[in-house]
């Protein structure tokens, strides 16, 4: 049975998260968890499976429509089950608790670990290369690493102190980041492009599309997209969240997927396929063309900005979802506990910065954004799929509905098997894969133990 929607005005039990966050924190949580390290740092990943403009550019448009139909959908889904933890708690009440565990587990070992790596390691780099450093050689490369764990520490802490500083660092980060990444678009467009002419062409030059090589770049496209659900995960914590968070939610989104477009045509205007195929930190390069020195320091600047914003964003909404299921009896009851002064969840915060600064130290950027979407992939899709089991009850009257019904749910359903099933088949990434299913699967026995058995 569903669980009816919160009273938005109600005031939180003993225990519970209050409700504080404003529509436009709200906004600013949905940017700010998905403008990160993605748009900065997985271009040359990209760009090297498919290196031609319009299949790059296409790429990027293809995977910014999926995120908007699972964005709708999930609108929805969100409206009628505002609830701290998210996910786990549409996936609980559209399929029942194991699936709902088995999120949980994933994000416990893996998912968010992977995430809060893959996004301290750019920043770390950017912030190297500000001080004057090389952060691609040896000693800084390993010196990244420990400047991104203690940027996670940092976070951490800022976030357990309380959700007016997670908020404030997030508001003013996605307001530096937005603004930073269009002030690099007006100034290769308006720059750049007179000087170069633009490298548009070839369109698409002889193999630079091949279909499953398309398909790998559509899972690093969907990483730098990622973070239009993670707003769904403080659900509990937004104030009027039948209207705050679908609009929070399609707004940010869209606010995304028109910077994220924008910006790849400016660095296709000022640098070819060829360079950006090589260019780990593009957007620096990008502004040291047009700008000089000034450029880089300034654009670097500012992903460092991004990157912090990203780390306290994913700090502030991903331990909910362990918090959920720990209050939910699907965890250690003291994973659950709010903390007497701050009233944040410390135990589910302190584990999630732990679990990466684990991650960091040990795994690459590729690796770490790769396994963060193949592993999200599975929940992504039982989180979306959720609205036609809900649908069919009675007593679901949502607050927003998906326009489009049932097509747009189903695009991002059919996308999500399509990658799947191009990361098995691909040669590179099977093995890596399996495993990353393997791991997941493994949370079906540990449910079975810790969770029936503690009930029964």
């Amino acid at each position: 049975m569903s669980t009816p929607p919160q009273s938005p005005e109600s005031a939180p039990a003993a225990g519970a998260l209050p409700r504080r966050i404003g529509l436009w924190s709200a906004v600013a949580v949905c940017i700010g968890s998905t403008i990160g390290s993605g748009i900065f740092r997985s271009p040359a990943g990209i760009a090297d499976k498919i290196p031609g403009p319009l299949p790059l550019l296409a790429i990027w448009a293809v995977g910014g429509i999926f995120a908007l139909c699972g964005a709708l959908t999930l609108a929805e889904v969100a409206s009628h089950i505002p609830q701290t933890g998210g996910f786990y708690a549409f996936l609980r009440e559209g399929w029942g608790r194991l699936y709902a565990f088995l999120f949980g587990w994933g994000q416990l070992t893996i998912v968010r670990a992977a995430a809060l790596g893959a996004i301290a390691i750019t920043f770390a780099e950017y912030f190297l290369r500000v001080i004057g450093f090389d952060p691609t050689v040896a000693p800084y490369d390993q010196y990244a690493r420990y400047v991104a764990a203690g940027a996670i520490f940092v976070t951490a802490i800022f976030n357990i102190v309380g959700v007016k500083w997670g908020t404030a660092i997030t508001n003013v980060t996605t307001v530096a980041k937005f603004g930073g990444l269009a002030f690099i678009v007006v100034a290769a467009l308006a720059i750049g492009l007179p000087k170069t002419g633009g490298h548009y062409t070839p369109l698409v030059p002889e193999g630079s599309f091949v279909l499953g090589s398309a398909g790998l770049a559509l899972v690093s496209v969907l990483w730098a997209y990622d973070g239009w659900g993670d707003l769904s995960y403080v659900a509990g914590e937004v104030k009027d969240p039948q209207r705050n968070l679908p609009r929070a939610l399609i707004g940010g989104t869209l606010a995304v997927i028109v910077i994220y477009c924008l910006a790849n045509l400016a660095y296709l205007a000022v640098l070819p396929v060829e360079q950006i195929r090589v260019s780990k930190l593009v957007a620096a390069d990008v502004a040291e063309v047009v700008l000089g020195r000034p450029g880089v320091i300034f654009v670097s600047v500012t992903v460092m900005l991004s990157t912090f914003g990203t780390l306290s964003a994913v700090l502030l909404t991903s331990p909910r979802v362990l918090f959920a299921m720990a209050d939910d009896g699907m965890l250690f009851k003291p994973i659950a506990a709010v903390h007497p002064t701050y009233k944040t969840p410390y135990m589910a915060i302190a584990l999630v910065a732990f679990l990466g600064l684990v991650y960091v130290l040990f795994l690459t950027f590729e690796k770490l954004a790769d396994t963060f979407v193949i592993a999200m992939l599975p929940f992504y899709a039982g989180g979306v799929a959720a609205v036609y089991r809900l649908r069919a009850r009675p007593g679901y009257v949502p607050r927003f509905r998906t326009p489009g019904y049932p097509v747009v749910p189903a695009v991002f359903l059919v996308s999500v098997a399509i990658l799947l099933g191009n990361a098995l088949m691909d040669e590179g990434s099977r093995v890596w894969t399996a495993g990353i299913f393997a791991v997941l699967l493994a949370g079906i026995p540990v449910y079975r133990i810790f969770v029936t058995r503690s009930r029964g």
